[in-house]
């Protein structure tokens, strides 16, 4: 052969480098045949599935063209479907009314009227995305008063299932709802329901449900009722700076309503009694410790918790009516008379 083997190398060296700039090479040129491809890729035209159906949807709205996807995921949720299928459909459903709002409002009152059968379902994720589709409806104002006549099917959803995601999807829906006069029988059942998510562990559904809570905390005929509603011996807990303060803000805002509803006239004109165990004992009761839970929270990171702690004192000092005539104003048994 005649070469040394240091000149063998270097040839050997060579070569490798120009097979290594070949493979390279078309290695980039592949890449760049792939990327151009996808670029041209078009999705396809015709497809059943629902989320693609719901991206189309959207696409067309966006040029002003009215896709027809909204109505074509109602209709195929008339057809026979397995649970998944119908959870897929409402969940694209709901997107399709928050994204597409010329179609949502171009619905029916028949359409609220089949997602209302859907809450009949044996399955939970398919009442769950009724729910949420529900919502999504209710914020279109002409099918509020239809939504309104599912208040009684999902308060017995809420009160006999015990389902986190469920509870969140319902208690949104009536959140989002004036609840009519006729629905507060149910409510008065449901009450010990609805204390019990408040005081579960799911921040989500215990927002949702004092919410609920405080707006009923309005209506006197339920005052007394929610009241005189058993709670567990720890529900000051609540109160805790330790808890999210979205929690917080909504817990001190229902006191303050309740506060405020059992220092009305019309309500101190009547001597009411109330079990040992109840909300009023826990929080106004005798040996009630929610003052020393308030002065915790009036030094709250949170401007808006002190705030509405503040408020709550407020209200626990002075009764509403007194409030009006601070010249002849005297306090009420306060509860703060110790650590003045």
């Amino acid at each position: 052969m005649g070469k040394s083997i240091p000149q063998y190398l270097g040839q050997l060296d060579i070569r490798k480098s120009v097979v290594s700039l070949a493979t390279g090479a078309g290695a980039i040129y592949l890449l760049y045949k792939a990327i151009k491809a996808g670029i041209k890729c078009k999705p396809p035209l015709c497809t059943n599935s629902p989320i693609c159906i719901a991206r189309l949807a959207v696409e067309r709205e966006r040029h002003g063209r009215d896709s027809g996807e909204l109505r074509r995921l109602l209709n195929s949720l008339e057809c026979k479907q397995d649970e998944y299928a119908k959870s897929m459909i409402l969940h694209s459903i709901t997107r399709c009314v928050y994204l597409l709002e010329a179609e949502a409002s171009a619905c029916t009152t028949d359409d609220i009227v089949l997602l209302g059968y859907m809450l009949d379902d044996k399955d939970n994720s398919v009442k769950t995305q009724a729910l949420n589709t529900l919502k999504a409806f209710s914020g279109i104002r002409k099918f509020r008063l239809k939504i309104q006549e599912h208040s009684i099917k999902v308060l017995e959803l809420i009160s006999t299932i015990w389902d986190t995601e469920l509870h969140i999807a319902g208690l949104r829906l009536l959140n989002n709802l004036p609840l009519p006069d006729y629905v507060h029988p149910q409510l008065r059942r449901v009450m010990p329901a609805l204390m019990e998510i408040l005081q579960s562990d799911y921040i989500l559904a215990q927002v949702q449900a004092v919410r609920l809570l405080s707006y009923l905390a309005q209506k006197n005929d339920l005052l007394y009722d929610i009241l005189n509603c058993k709670v567990h011996s720890n529900f000051l807990n609540l109160f805790q700076p330790t808890q999210p303060g979205s929690l917080l803000y909504e817990v001190l805002v229902f006191a303050e309503r309740l506060s405020e509803g059992r220092n009305a006239p019309h309500y101190r004109a009547v001597k009411w009694h109330y079990n040992e165990q109840s909300l009023h004992e826990s929080l106004f009761g005798e040996e009630s410790r929610l003052a020393d839970r308030l002065l915790a929270l009036v030094i709250h990171p949170e401007e808006d918790v002190q705030i509405q702690a503040c408020k709550v004192i407020v209200s626990l000092q002075y009764p509403q009516d007194l409030r009006s005539r601070p010249s002849s104003c005297q306090p009420s048994r306060s509860y703060f008379k110790n650590t003045e």
